[in-house]
């Protein structure tokens, strides 16, 4: 800072310190005399080159986990998914589930975490919203075994099947893109209201949101609901199915043949 301006800041304070009190204070009785700062050179950070993956902090071990898009695979990040201990729910597991599908899928199915039978399996949607899961997708053209990939939010079971916990989703989150990132589906069904309000960080409700189309990261993505929600509902059986089919209308365009 200049000398100059120094001393205007200074008699500012001081006239305000005589109007306020009436007087002129003790501090302000001898004016200073004021110099100009000394400008020191700041060192520059160097710059790093980034990653062609975000980094993304594991909560546990202090260390980003990071991949890289020349040799990722989805089987390298599942490798580092049946490995991890970052929350709680590691504790409680009897199997990790990374997902299941093939390698280049038009459509990635995210659901909410593993249940029981996928925990005794350590395979995604197996026990019998799992059934009917299949049965759902089968109806549009679309199975694991031929053009989709099946994951959750959550990759261990919750404890009794509870929603899991903005910290333990939070925690997996960085693998969840890793998939997404090394995948490249065409397009991302969302099943149940922990799936869309986690992918898209929103506390929107899944009636409201199902069945409309909104932008992930430049992919076309949907939400519906869970196949455990129409075993508990089947008045939701039929707005379901006009997701679906909505879902393979925006699909055809994308893929016109993905159904021959």
């Amino acid at each position: 800072m200049k000398a100059e301006q120094k001393e205007t800041l200074y008699q500012i304070l001081k006239k305000s310190s005589g109007a306020l009190l009436g007087y002129t204070a003790k501090e302000f009785s001898v004016d200073p005399q004021f110099a100009d700062d000394i400008e020191r050179p700041v060192a520059q950070p160097q710059a790093q080159a980034a990653p062609s993956y975000a980094q993304n902090p594991d909560p546990v071990q202090g260390q980003p986990f990071v991949i890289e898009s020349a040799g990722a695979t989805i089987d390298s990040v599942n490798k580092k998914i049946i490995s991890c201990a970052r929350c709680g729910l590691s504790k409680t597991r009897r199997n990790v589930v990374p997902g299941e599908g093939v390698e280049n899928p038009l459509v990635l199915v995210v659901g909410e975490g593993p249940g029981a039978d996928e925990d005794e399996q350590g395979r995604p949607f197996v026990g019998k919203a799992g059934q009917l899961l299949d049965k759902m997708l089968s109806a549009i053209n679309l199975s694991r075994q031929k053009n989709c990939y099946i994951a959750n939010i959550v990759k261990c079971r919750p404890p009794m099947n509870r929603d899991p916990s903005p910290e333990e989703s939070q925690a997996c989150r960085s693998f969840l893109d890793a998939q997404i990132h090394v995948l490249k589906p065409k397009m991302i069904l969302a099943m149940g209201r922990v799936a869309l309000q986690n992918l898209l960080d929103t506390s929107i409700g899944i009636n409201k949101m199902r069945g409309q189309f909104v932008d992930f990261k430049g992919i076309p993505f949907m939400a519906t609901y869970h196949p455990s929600a129409l075993l508990r509902d089947e008045s939701l059986k039929r707005p379901a199915w006009e997701d679906l089919k909505a879902f393979k209308q925006k699909l055809l365009e994308i893929c016109p043949d993905y159904d021959k």
